[in-house]
């Protein structure tokens, strides 16, 4: 049997109904371009995208206040984020745990006149050193963008913290919850976070290409691209309002429908069961690998976490691990960098990498057993 253990990247088992929902979209010969008519093939797609922005506002908790804007995933959302808020002068914040998605536009923004400061984190825990906030702070900070959770270790950020800080210093909190979203709680509800970014091809269980923006609609953000959106054809600017602004283009309608079924399921499921079930996989791994000392593990496994464990064999390159794993035992995980070069920096693994795997809640115990035996296997061969 084939075993999948890398839902960090992208979940492959949907409930049922989102397969359905998706078909139905195709295949009916029901539903056309949104906001291009008044015809019901315009009408209905319209609807069941006013429908889905209704539902991820929901799971967020986010009130009359926020928007939602729907992009391909959680990478073009950051782009639209950071290069639509950010400009020559501006100051931001970030972290050791950040994927590309959030270092590569600001890598490209440095060289137009932005400033970025990264928060370290711990050699031996990955913990973020939360004290260098305050030191790296500037006068012309404007945002600090950073993860809910790490995507290679899991580990969730001290959110309360954050949140905290970016009140009191009066910049912009722009929260990339790929990782969390669906499994994690994540409240807009007290309005401490401006922007949520999220994937809905992971823990929302919806088709792959697809996710969005959740932000303040009094927010100022130019939009990345600009073409037809259905509305003031002759004006030689787009539409100013949310969510038209940052919508250009027709809308991948059968993929929203498919995140709005998966997002039922979560509903349906509930956030803390679904965290609950995927918490216990992970520790029931982990704790039974720990004691074996060819294994090294990183992250901090006392603290809050996503279904995710990161581990090496020492002296092993994670790649041969990972293809050993699939060609011996047909368990699929991520080997090398997960796309997170600095928190590979930290934990002294740019040549090795690490062998992740992550769970869902559609992995079961006896997955979970037969990974634990396959690893024992390997061990075993290698001490031989």
């Amino acid at each position: 049997m084939a075993i999948y253990f890398d839902n960090a990247a992208t979940t492959v088992r949907k409930p049922k109904r989102v397969g359905e929902e998706v078909a139905h979209v195709l295949n009916s010969g029901l539903y056309g371009n949104p906001s291009r008519g008044t015809h019901s093939y315009s009408l209905n797609s319209f609807r069941e995208i006013a429908e889905v922005r209704e539902k991820v506002k929901k799971i967020f908790q986010a009130g009359s206040s926020y928007e939602v804007c729907f992009t391909s995933g959680a990478t073009a959302s950051l782009n639209i984020v950071l290069q639509g808020m950010l400009s020559a002068g501006d100051h931001v914040l970030t972290t050791a745990w950040e994927h590309n998605s959030v270092l590569r536009p600001l890598y490209m923004l440095e060289k137009k006149g932005i400033e970025m400061s990264q928060i370290s984190a711990n050699r031996i825990t990955g913990r973020l050193n939360y004290d260098e906030l305050k030191q790296k702070v500037k006068k012309n900070t404007k945002m600090l963008v950073c993860t809910h959770a790490s995507n290679v270790t899991g580990n969730v950020i001290d959110l309360a913290l954050i949140k905290e800080f970016c009140q009191n210093e009066k910049i912009l909190l722009v929260l990339d919850v790929a990782q969390t979203a669906g499994q994690w709680p994540v409240h807009l509800s007290d309005e401490m976070i401006d922007v949520v970014c999220f994937a809905g091809h992971k823990s929302l269980y919806g088709p792959m290409g697809t996710g969005g923006i959740c932000l303040k609609k009094s927010l100022p953000i130019r939009p990345l691209m600009t073409g037809g959106d259905g509305i003031h054809t002759f004006e030689h600017e787009p539409s100013l309002q949310l969510p038209e602004l940052l919508e250009c283009g027709t809308l991948n309608v059968p993929g929203i429908v498919g995140v709005g079924c998966g997002i039922d399921y979560v509903q349906e499921t509930t956030v803390p069961a679904i965290q609950k079930e995927i918490r216990e996989l992970e520790r029931l791994f982990y704790e039974n690998m720990n004691g074996f000392s060819a294994l090294e593990f990183y992250g901090d496994f006392s603290s809050d976490k996503t279904g995710i464990v990161a581990l090496n064999f020492k002296g092993i390159e994670s790649s041969l691990v990972s293809d050993l794993l699939w060609q011996d035992f047909q368990i699929a995980t991520r080997s090398g960098y997960q796309c997170a070069p600095s928190i590979h920096e930290v934990f002294g693994t740019k040549k090795q990498g690490i062998v992740r795997f992550s769970f869902s809640s559609f992995n079961t115990k006896e997955e979970i057993y037969y990974a634990i035996e396959a690893l024992e296997k390997m061990i075993k061969s290698i001490e031989v």
